[in-house]
């Protein structure tokens, strides 16, 4: 089974022709998006505009029609209608192009055509933005080892028809980022395991042409890591490590803000002493999906050379079960000095982040932002259509619920008011762990995180509840979704982060709109 993906070979192409009977038949597949509020009449100036007319008024009798599909043509090309509201936020956006991907996908397409004829200019944009997303990653294969794998044909050609104009380029990094998130974390955790990750990496640091400095753990007890290193005593193996991916702008800018990227790498979670009982423990391989986000997110924003530093610190570990494991009542001491006081052996996801942030920040970057699978009471918060976010900076919320509201991967920002320190309070150490209740641990475990990120330093934190949802979530079809990929390049392209100028006046009016 192969650690990563083989690389994609999907071109996009705009054409700024009208649609016509002709283009439609020279592709496999075709998606044309028209206005849920115009009148059913005017489908007769589409293509086989006859037939969708006919087909539509079939639909109608059994209540609203959001989807028309039928083979058109000598050559039996699948034609979808969807109907939409083209001012519907992106979410909806994405989960009506999803939709009409698979009605469309039932062909396996090779070549599929786009269009939104009776758009404006700036919805068509988003409407052929969604739907390029829907098929790249519903057409993205992920691992799979059957004795007799399913025959599949491989997406070649999107094909935008309209005025639109699409930012390809970042369309295909942001999906090459996902796909790499979650074909990472689809790999079983035998294959995926400490010694197997840090493999993958050195194979992707080498293709991408990135840096790599891996901490194992004897460089771990020289830098004081002792929180990381508490969760992977139990190991069999020594290949636990933090690793640091590293990649630099072009060299014309040798003043480039640094930006840092962490992520929770805990290839098996069985809870430890504290065991999980089987049905919280069976997709505990998953529990690296935030250091898989974090590889996706340096992977879509290095391919397109973006102008500032990137720093990608993993924790790669598993948390097992046996005679070394580490155990309630223990204190160990981080790599920033804090003692902390272990409470539960599975709150080892905020103990392995806790010495690779304090790492992290001894850089000193303009931001740092960490991903991980983190608490399940983020979960019972938010369900699996949100994610939380979390950050020492206030006055970014607006800005961080815009960047969720644009990109179709929401998120909801949670408190992080001092006073909630008082729940994690030691009498034998600088801190507690966790609390014996998992009352409002989502933000009890940003608090314990924020003692390792200097105040100095702009943090946010992204627990990532949406990271697994039967069904997929908007465009992603799969039930490991890779969410925050997408969200962090709306974030990191559309905003001035990195040069601390995006201010909460600026992001309200943005949220207006992006609402719309």
């Amino acid at each position: 089974m192969e650690l990563l993906p083989a690389e994609r070979n999907v071109r996009i192409e705009q054409r700024r022709t009208a649609l016509n009977q002709r283009q439609l038949e020279a592709h496999d597949g075709c998606v044309i998006f028209v206005d849920r509020g115009r009148p059913p009449a005017e489908l007769s100036a589409l293509p086989f505009g006859d037939l969708l007319r006919k087909l539509h008024r079939q639909a109608s009798s059994d209540g609203p029609v959001h989807l028309l599909s039928s083979r058109v043509s000598s050559g039996l090309t699948r034609l979808v209608v969807a109907f939409i509201d083209p001012q519907a936020a992106t979410f909806e956006l994405l989960s009506a192009a999803a939709k009409a991907w698979k009605e469309l996908a039932a062909g396996k397409p090779r070549r599929i055509l786009v269009a939104a004829p009776g758009l404006k200019a700036g919805q068509q944009t988003r409407v052929l933005e969604a739907m390029s997303a829907a098929a790249l990653a519903g057409s993205a294969p992920l691992p799979q080892a059957k004795s007799r794998p399913a025959r599949t044909i491989p997406l070649e050609r999107i094909t935008l028809s309209g005025a639109a104009q699409v930012d390809t380029a970042r369309l295909l990094a942001t999906d090459r980022g996902n796909h790499l998130a979650r074909w990472l974390t689809v790999l079983p955790p035998n294959v995926l395991n400490s010694r197997g990750y840090r493999r993958a990496l050195n194979q992707l640091a080498r293709r991408e042409g990135w840096g790599m400095t891996t901490f194992e753990r004897n460089n771990l007890r020289r830098l004081g890591a002792g929180a990381f290193l508490a969760v992977a005593r139990a190991n069999d193996s020594n290949d636990a490590a933090i690793v640091r991916l590293r990649y630099r702008a072009p060299r014309r800018n040798r003043t480039a803000p640094r930006l840092t990227l962490v992520g929770k790498g805990i290839c098996f979670d069985t809870g430890g002493i504290n065991l999980k009982p089987h049905k919280s423990m069976l997709h505990m391989h998953e529990d690296m999906q935030g250091s898989a986000v974090a590889v996706g997110t340096l992977l879509a924003l290095s391919a397109l050379k973006v102008p500032f530093d990137i720093d990608c610190w993993l924790a790669i570990s598993e948390n097992e079960i046996g005679a070394r494991a580490y155990r309630p009542q223990e204190v160990v001491r981080a790599a920033n000095g804090t003692t902390i006081q272990v409470i539960h052996s599975d709150a080892e996801g905020r103990m392995a982040l806790a010495d690779t942030l304090a790492l992290a920040a001894r850089d000193k970057p303009e931001l740092i932002i960490d991903y991980a699978t983190l608490t399940g009471a983020c979960i019972m918060a938010l369900t699996e259509r949100y994610s939380g976010v979390f950050t020492n900076r206030p006055t970014l919320h607006p800005v961080l619920l815009e960047a969720g509201a644009a990109s179709g991967e929401r998120v909801w920002p949670f408190p992080m008011d001092a006073d909630f320190d008082a729940d994690l309070e030691s009498n034998v150490a600088d801190v507690m762990q966790c609390t014996l209740d998992s009352k409002g641990d989502h933000i009890l475990a940003a608090r314990f995180l924020n003692r390792f990120v200097p105040q100095s330093i702009p943090w946010i934190h992204i627990d990532l509840a949406a990271s697994n949802r039967t069904g997929g979530l908007a465009h992603v079809p799969t039930d490991f979704t890779g969410f925050g990929v997408r969200y962090s390049m709306q974030l990191l392209l559309d905003h001035d982060l990195l040069s601390g100028k995006a201010t909460a006046q600026r992001a309200t009016g943005k949220l207006a709109s992006a609402r719309k």
